[in-house]
């Protein structure tokens, strides 16, 4: 017996031991992390690269509605709740604020079938719905928290805590970019501020700095500070770039193993690259009329969103790998967070986003770019069945509707249910983990292998062994 107690415990030190020394090496640089080859010092952390099978899409376009979107105002219509409007709900629901009153709220918006597959979309969203058949609409996702920040950090990161890589992130360490002289993963907000946990949404947490999201602008200058402030000559420059090259590389000599270094370094080549690249890939002015009245361009209600949806579209097709595209700050810097004015507010912001939504389909279908390209619709959560207030709906992190389009998601499909009043999903449940692996899968990336080695461990996007996240086949064709 005391041999087996000592056997148990010597394997366990030297588990331990041999966890808490790969984290020291990993430290001193002794260690480099799990990466690709191409990715570690003195390589190019940013050459395209396969994934682990053969992909069906090669660039994913995020349109993040941060706030929580209705789902049983947009896409999941409940015709029992409106029936039983003003009813007190079945059971005690798991509220977020006070003043949830338990009591059913029925949509004020009318609902209709559209396209062959039939989808039941809202009256709030006609241009969306007129791409119905294009869409897989996913009425039965669920995340792990309703506070916005950590609902955020679960949307983006896989988990609810800051200080993890986004999934942008993710996928730029694993593929590069196609496309050398822009970012792997390009950001675009409204120039007016930032939406809920502003730039923490777009980190790369510990993976190496060049992954992280870069702003570039909607309007004027597309990256700051990205020309000098003072006229100089080419030559002049290009000598500046080759001495601040050598200081670089002599500084890395001395200090191996230091990714943000490495990634300054990349970054201020990659910013030389720009200077060109990005205001030519941004200007929207070589669009034809046709193009920009079809994002509405031509509105002042659709125009900023309309114009980053068209950049996104821009960029892939110029081989960024992933865009990720924010809402208005109207009618709130969470624009979809409709704890009250319900139909005023949520009849506001469809009023920004949907047509652009629509039209980044309509036009990556026509250029034969959606085979390739993943678009991501969705908020880090939904709403309450139950009224707050009078007339508005607490978050709800037990269901919510995310769209998906292109990049090999089935069309025309809607995938799970939720209950007969949309406050759980209950059919064919899909967690954010999930979604995350199955976007992971379409791009040629096995989720499970997708790792990087931080404190001695193999972290993941997904973490399958805590999460359970699993490729949901039946989204895709």
């Amino acid at each position: 017996m005391d041999a087996a107690r000592r056997r148990v415990l010597q394997s366990l030190g030297g588990g331990f031991g041999a966890l808490a020394l790969a984290g020291l090496l990993e430290h001193s640089g002794l260690l480099h992390p799990a990466m690709a080859a191409d990715a570690r010092p003195g390589g190019n952390a940013l050459a395209p690269r396969h994934g682990h099978f053969p992909a069906r899409a090669k660039a994913v376009i995020q349109l993040c509605q941060n706030g929580g979107p209705s789902q049983m105002d947009l896409f999941d219509h409940k015709p029992e709740l409106s029936k039983r409007n003003g009813q007190p709900h079945p059971e005690q629901v798991e509220v977020f604020q006070l003043g949830n009153k338990n009591v059913l709220l029925g949509t004020p918006f009318r609902f209709a079938k559209h396209g062959q597959c039939g989808m039941e979309l809202s009256e709030l969203i006609p241009h969306l719905a007129k791409v119905a058949d294009d869409l897989c609409l996913i009425r039965s996702m669920f995340t792990e928290n309703n506070n916005h920040p950590f609902a955020l950090n679960m949307l983006q990161t896989g988990k609810t805590f800051n200080g993890r890589p986004a999934m942008g992130s993710w996928i730029g360490y694993a593929l590069g970019t196609e496309n050398q002289d822009l970012p792997c993963y390009i950001v675009l907000r409204d120039p007016a501020g930032y939406n809920t946990s502003g730039k923490m949404v777009w980190s790369s947490g510990w993976l190496p700095a060049v992954y992280q999201g870069t702003e570039f602008s909607a309007t004027g200058s597309p990256v700051l500070h990205l020309n000098p402030a003072r006229a100089v000559s080419p030559d002049a420059q290009a000598r500046a770039r080759r001495f601040l090259q050598e200081l670089n590389a002599q500084h890395r000599d001395q200090h191996p193993g230091e990714s943000e270094l490495e990634a300054r370094i990349q970054n201020f080549e990659l910013a030389a690259r720009m200077q060109l690249t990005a205001t030519e890939v941004l200007d929207l002015k070589t669009e034809t009329e046709s193009t920009r009245k079809l994002y509405g361009l031509d509105n002042p209600a659709t125009a900023g969103y309309g114009a980053r949806c068209l950049m996104a579209r821009r960029l892939v097709e110029s081989g960024v790998r992933f865009v990720q595209v924010f809402p208005p700050l109207d009618p709130s810097f969470q624009p979809w967070d409709n704890h009250s004015n319900l139909k005023n507010d949520l009849r506001k912001i469809c009023g920004h986003v949907d047509q652009p939504s629509a039209a980044l389909i309509i036009d990556l279908k026509q250029r034969g770019l959606l085979d390739d390209v993943i678009v991501m619709w969705t908020g880090e959560f939904g709403r309450l069945p139950i009224t707050e207030g009078a007339d508005g709906r607490d978050h709800n992190r037990h269901a919510f509707s995310t769209l998906m389009a292109g990049g090999g998601f089935k069309a025309g499909h809607i995938h799970g249910a939720t209950d007969e009043f949309g406050y759980k999903s209950v059919e064919n449940r899909v967690s954010v983990p999930d979604l995350h692996a199955t976007i992971l899968n379409q791009l040629g990336i096995d989720h499970k292998k997708l790792t990087f080695t931080h404190n001695g461990r193999p972290e993941r996007l997904t973490d399958p062994d805590v999460t359970g996240a699993r490729v949901v086949q039946e989204l895709v064709s």
